[in-house]
């Protein structure tokens, strides 16, 4: 007699359902209007004449890795939260909601609440709330353990008052938000760097990345004339501070008028990462650079008060001039 196929469940193709609801129901009293349904839903702010709708998504990259290595994924939320909301504020939109995405290959609900919990703390101190999101697991698409993260945030802004390259014009200046570290980008390098023994695995490494929703708040309340703004990110400032100039000009900054944290220079000093490579891939820094008019300089940095002025706009080529 042949032997009949013995019965295979979800569970024995290595995904827990039991686990997936627990943490359904660990995260329920972190997301706005809980988990029931299938959408999140959020009211447009009344009395706008014409609202403009912003959206971004990003993640956390290959810091998950390192985090997930030294036992210290409770600031990735955070991480996550910035990548995505940092970029939104450029253009002066006000953030509204955000939704995670966290795949993993085995779901351990206390880890994952940890990072749902950390995602929702950075929401209510970027001003929005966390909307909804999803966990999927998946096995044999991730290794028991390993885990990956992505974002998307959603906010809102009059079109007539959206920052951005038709704003700037010669003689601007360029204000400086400084960083908490190397934020969410380079890591790949970073692991490289200790994989070879030349970057001792300080858990410094993986400070949070810098909230900027409520610095760029700041400036609107105090009616700072802003132009422009740029997040620093993957590129480092060769890359993104251009992307907020129009054709013909340029960003000139000055180095010595900030310091980039000591981290920085560990890496440098390691002997294996040239400046230009530095400059190229990491904020150095500055974490957020915003274009005022020259008259709002006292207010801007009144509102901001570790920000520094670094640079000013001047015709030409694209790119940035380090002067």
């Amino acid at each position: 007699m042949t032997e009949q196929p013995r019965p295979i469940s979800y569970r024995d193709a290595g995904v827990d359902l039991d686990a997936a609801a627990a943490h359904t129901r660990g995260i329920a009293a972190l997301v706005h209007g809980g988990v029931d349904g299938f959408a999140g839903a959020l009211p447009l702010p009344a009395g706008m004449t014409e609202p403009m709708l912003v959206s971004c998504t990003d993640g956390v990259g290959t810091k998950v890795l390192l985090a997930r290595e030294l036992g210290r994924i409770d600031g990735l939320g955070q991480d996550l939260v910035a990548m995505s909301v940092n970029d939104l504020v450029c253009c002066g939109a006000r953030p509204l909601g955000f939704l995670d995405y966290l795949a993993v290959g085995t779901l351990d609900p206390d880890e994952a609440r940890t990072i749902v919990a950390s995602v929702a703390a950075a929401c209510e101190a970027s001003g929005c709330v966390l909307v909804g999101g999803e966990t999927a697991e998946m096995p044999g698409l991730y290794q028991p353990g390993h885990f990956d993260l992505a974002g998307f945030a959603t906010g809102v802004v009059e079109r007539a008052e959206m920052w951005g390259p038709h704003r700037v014009v010669a003689g601007d200046l360029v204000v400086g938000i400084p960083s908490s570290g190397l934020h969410s980008n380079g890591f790949s390098l970073v692991r490289a760097l200790i994989e070879r023994g030349a970057l001792h695995p300080d858990p410094v490494l993986l400070t949070p990345t810098r909230l900027y929703a409520g610095d760029v708040a700041r400036l609107q309340a105090a009616r700072v004339d802003v132009r422009a703004a740029a997040h620093i990110t993957g590129g480092g400032l060769p890359e993104n501070l251009p992307r907020v100039f129009p054709e013909g000009l340029r960003p000139v900054l000055d180095p010595r008028a900030w310091q980039p944290q000591a981290v920085f220079a560990a890496i440098t000093n390691t002997g294996m990462v040239d400046a230009a490579t530095a400059w190229s891939t990491f904020n150095m820094g500055l974490g957020m650079c915003v274009v005022v008019a020259p008259q709002a300089l006292d207010a801007a940095l009144a509102a901001v008060p570790d920000a520094r002025l670094v640079g000013y706009v001047e015709p030409g080529e694209p790119g940035v001039r380090f002067g």
